[in-house]
């Protein structure tokens, strides 16, 4: 049996390894997108997150994984149970499912058969790669040589946590929750903007120039090598650790408050910074709750969207010609700081309307929560 390295022990890279733990405590924030030369530890980052998590409970032979905690998210099959409390359970590892450049749509979301259903009236489906990957990792290197359409589905499904087939009027939908990383080689060609776009979040990563840091992956690896068993086991309590911080993060996620002055600051910063459409200011908001809940906090934190707007800004910018690529943290800490300001301004003129309304009401009680819906 294969074992994974750890994501624990990789050196460095911490932005890359920050994304995927936020999309592994909310998948439906939209997925991955790493970036880098050869060797940066891009794939090995990706299967380190799937043997990072515990095991999932699942409903007995469901091929879709259902979570029998979550009635809210069956599949067409689990749904038929006439007693869904009652049934048989299994513990499965988390599902990591590597994904093929040269897969095509029906190997992705599965296919219907139609003859057997107009003939038994039957619905008679084959589960694809999206069933699959339910509530585990779908990983696919080298995504800009993927076919756009195919990308399309997978970036759909990322969002939507829904995998819908149909084919003649025939139409089956199964739950379809998943981290979706995606990695490439900037070198080998890049993705249409549309695309790029839909990714939540993009790393890039690039070889590290410390020689203390060099020296240490350069140990870590030989020792994994010689023994890996050994080597996953020094690190067991590490990524044990991690991973019962990811799941705890996941049950108080829904928790997690923001109010209308986190609204106005990201929604300013992304005006700040000249960014199209408004994927970008909901991309960082489920981000910052994630990294609030990660911190075991349920109020996010202006260091909250300062960390979501490091990964879901760089790769939606535009670019002006000779601009270097990425977004230089000097730069990103003044336009939030200029948010701020500006958040601050709507805030007080709104208090400031309500209260020639509704006369002396006090500023705590009109101060307005909010927190994300459960997923």
């Amino acid at each position: 049996m294969h074992t994974t390295y750890p994501l624990t022990a990789i050196v460095g890279q911490d932005r890359m390894k920050r994304a995927l733990i936020l999309n592994a405590i909310n998948p439906q924030i939209g997925g991955v997108l790493i970036r880098g030369e050869r060797g940066t530890a891009k794939s090995t980052a990706a299967r380190g997150l799937a043997a990072l998590l515990p095991p999932i409970t699942a409903v007995a032979d469901c091929p879709f994984s259902c979570n029998p905690e979550r009635p809210d998210q069956l599949c067409f099959q689990c749904l038929e149970l006439t007693n869904l409390v009652s049934a048989p359970t299994v513990e499965k590892t988390t599902a990591f499912v590597d994904l093929p450049v040269s897969a095509t749509e029906d190997r992705v979301v599965g296919t219907l058969d139609i003859e057997k259903a107009i003939q038994e009236g039957q619905k008679h489906f084959e589960p694809g790669v999206l069933a699959a990957a339910n509530r585990g990792i779908l990983y696919v290197d080298e995504v800009n040589l993927l076919d756009d359409h195919v990308v399309d589905l997978l970036l759909d499904s990322a969002a939507m946590g829904v995998n819908t087939v149909e084919r003649e009027g025939i139409s089956v939908q199964h739950p379809s929750r998943f981290v979706l990383i995606g990695s490439m080689n900037p070198e080998e060609g890049d993705l249409r903007p549309q695309l790029l776009d839909r990714f939540a979040h993009a790393v890039d990563v690039t070889g590290i120039e410390d020689a203390e840091e060099r020296v240490a992956i350069l140990q870590r690896r030989l020792e994994y090598d010689l023994d890996p068993d050994g080597f996953v086991s020094e690190w067991k309590a590490r990524e044990t650790s991690l991973g019962e911080q990811v799941i705890a993060a996941r049950r108080c996620y829904h928790e997690v408050e923001y109010t209308d002055r986190d609204l106005y600051t990201i929604a300013a910063l992304t005006t700040n910074f000249g960014v199209d459409g408004h994927r970008a200011d909901i991309v960082i908001l489920k981000t910052a709750c994630a990294q609030a809940a990660f911190e075991g906090r349920r109020q996010i934190t202006t260091r909250d969207i300062h960390y979501a707007a490091e990964l879901a800004l760089p790769h939606r910018m535009k670019k002006q010609p000779f601009m270097e690529a990425g977004l230089h943290p000097d730069h990103l800490q003044k336009n939030l700081e200029e948010a701020e300001a500006q958040a601050q301004q709507m805030v007080d003129s709104d208090e400031q309307a309500t209260e020639d309304v509704e006369g002396t009401q006090s500023a705590d009680e009109k101060k307005v929560k909010r927190t994300m819906t459960r997923v």
